[in-house]
This record gives structure tokens, sequence and C-alpha cells, in this order.
């Protein structure tokens, strides 16, 4: 009786879609970081897996997480696509809640809060918070005897 027991080292691994071109299949360039025990630096180290995608949902660039199979689909498929963890592109500004290309905000902006609407200015809104530019400097010529 003869039992196959498959050995897989890495279970989840972590990485960036670098090709869609083949049929059903991304390929996914791992980068870890690898201790050079002589120099004791840090250098990356870069593995290419490939790995079934069913649904061809991921696009180049896409941060995805693979599992490994139990037991390889071909030669060289030996993972599949389980989630897109960032998809290229979708990014959001954190503060406006925008998305955003690059530096650019794909949406135009509109005034942001109500505060902007006023036409105020810095200096306004500092003496509406009875702090003044100056005080500052004050307070440490006070502390200081001459």
């Amino acid at each position: 009786m003869s039992v196959k027991h498959a050995s897989v080292h890495a279970k989840w691994i972590i990485g960036r879609v670098i090709g869609t071109k083949m049929n059903k299949t991304a390929k996914v360039r791992v980068t870890r970081l690898v201790l050079d025990p002589y120099l004791l630096k840090y250098y990356n180290s870069r593995k290419t897996y490939f790995a079934h995608d069913a649904l061809q949902q991921c696009t180049v660039g896409d941060v995805v997480l693979l599992k490994a199979l139990v037991e390889p689909r071909s030669k060289h498929v030996k993972h599949e696509l389980s989630e897109i963890v960032y998809k290229v592109g979708q990014v959001v500004d954190p503060l406006t809640g925008k998305s955003v290309a690059g530096t650019e905000f794909v949406e135009p902006l509109t005034v942001l809060s109500h505060s902007l609407e006023e036409d105020t200015t810095i200096l306004e809104k500092l003496q509406e918070l009875n702090i003044s530019v100056a005080s500052s400097e004050d307070s440490q010529l006070a502390e200081k005897p001459t």
C-alpha cells in the first residue's frame, strides 16, 4: 500500500504579481530578506512562483496571498491564489477618503471641511484659540534671567 506524502515548505506566501499572460496562471515574485553570515547584512532574495488563478482576477502589480497545494497542478504550478491583499490602482488617501493615482487625485477635490469654506486666515484661527505667534518666544525669554 503506497501512501503519497507531500512535503510543503511554505504553506502561505505573499508576493507581487509580475505576469498574467498564461491562461489561469499568475507569475508571482516573492522577496525575502536573507542574512549574509560573514557580512552580517541583509540582502533581498527574490524567487518566482507560478500560481493557479482560476478566475483570472489578478493583474500585474497586485499584492497577493498564495496557498501551497498538496500536490502540484503541473510541472511549475505548485500554488494557488488565495486572496488579493492589495489591488493595484485602488489606493485611497486616508485624510480625504478619495482615490489616488500616483500623486494625483482621481476625483476632483471639493472643499473638505466646514472651516475651509470660511475666508479665515491662519492668524485669525490662532487669535480665536488665544494663541499668539510670539508667545513661545516670550516664554523662553521670560524663563532666562539676564
